[in-house]
Parts: structure tokens; sequence; C-alpha cells
């Protein structure tokens, strides 16, 4: 119901035509925002390796993706594409569609293993006790890709915010984190910015500190 729901606050930047060639596509979990039924069925016909958690390959066949081109994956198990391994890793987050079986497919985050560079997506989540140990298996990663904003008191648990999005960066070992999920649909009530202003002077808390540490350390 495509009148229906949040609305984008700007158009796609890129058309789907104008992409070069996909090897991957990446899903995180089935909720509207993550998994758009129109955009799916238009990318039938490429030829990439579509890699899912536990039980949204379904929604991909029935629209058209060839079930040899769907790889699931339950957390911490890997596909190898190419030279790449792509390991799931746990989330801490919800599933579903309008439909009575909500939670009843998994949700994920990736961790991306290349021969040269690593790079670790957290998918949609809320802080968990899982994010050190992706650190210590997989880390250090070359870059992060945090989900930063559609934060609200009302669902502390489903996803990071800006500072903890910081906090999960450093225990997954990052060196650099590009915030993401924060500035297309209007999902909650902060402002468009407010979760990169917020991301940035948790950064430089955070740097303050570990600059602060090291000077007692010395000492």
């Amino acid at each position: 119901m495509s009148w229906a729901g949040p609305k984008r606050w700007y158009p796609a930047p890129v058309s789907l035509s104008e992409l070069p060639r996909i090897d991957v596509v990446l899903i995180s979990h089935d909720h509207y925002d993550h998994l758009d039924q129109p955009t799916i069925t238009a990318m039938a016909s490429w030829d990439a390796t579509f890699v899912v958690p536990l039980g949204v390959g379904a929604h991909l066949e029935r629209w058209g993706i060839p079930a040899a081109r769907i790889v699931e994956l339950d957390w911490w198990q890997s596909a190898r594409v190419g030279s790449l391994e792509i390991v799931a890793t746990p989330a801490r987050h919800a599933s579903g569609r309008i439909s009575p079986q909500s939670d009843g497919t998994l949700w994920a985050g990736y961790a991306l293993l290349g021969a040269q560079h690593r790079a670790w997506y957290s998918g949609d989540t809320g802080f968990h006790s899982a994010l050190e140990e992706i650190g210590r298996r997989f880390g250090p990663f070359d870059v992060t890709l945090i989900e930063a904003g559609q934060y609200d008191k009302d669902w502390p648990d489903w996803h990071l915010g800006p500072e903890q999005a910081v906090e999960a960066h450093q225990l997954v070992r990052g060196k650099r984190m590009i915030p993401v999920h924060w500035g297309l649909l209007k999902l909650a009530h902060h402002s468009w910015t407010e979760p990169v202003e917020r991301v940035l002077a948790a950064a430089k808390c955070q740097q303050r500190r570990s600059a602060g540490a090291a000077t007692r350390r010395k000492h």
C-alpha cells in the first residue's frame, strides 16, 4: 500500500537501471522500509545473489527471485560469494509485515570479510551483548555502517540511537563509522539532522575520553 505510511524526505538519487552491475544484495529483515516488493520485483532479472536472514527468502521467491539465487543465513552462519565471505551477525530487533506471522522471520546484521578489507553493517538493532563478540571474531573493521536514527523512547530496545551507535562502533572494533538509517524516512519524532549531529558529538566525547585515558597511562 504505497499510499500508506511515512513518506520519503527525498526521491531516490539514482534509479535501479542506472546502477552498475550488482553482485550481492543484502537484506537485513522484512520490515517494509527494508524490503520493498516493487524493488525486489525489478531486481528479478539481475544476475545477483540475495543474502537474507532465515525465512525472508520466501518473500523473494513469491516476487520472482529464483530460489537458486537466494541464500538464507542464521546468526553466525556464513556464505561465500566470489572471494567475499558474508557472515550474518546477531541483532536485537523484530520482523514481520501486515500478517499474523509477525516475528516469524529472522533479522540480522552482516560482517563482510574480504581479502584486504572488512566491513560491518549493523542492520536494525538495539544494543545487545553480542557486539563485543562480533568485534572479537571478525574485527577490526575498516568501516562500519551502523543505524543511528529513527529512535524513540517508546521502542528503546529496537534501535541504537546516536550515542549507542558510537559505542557499538567501538565494541565491534571499527576504524571508520558511517551512520545509516537516519536520513530517508521519518519514523520517529526527532528532526532530520538530529541523529548525525548527536553522532558527531558522541564521537568527539569518545575521542576526548580515549585521549585522556592514553595520557593517564603515560603517567
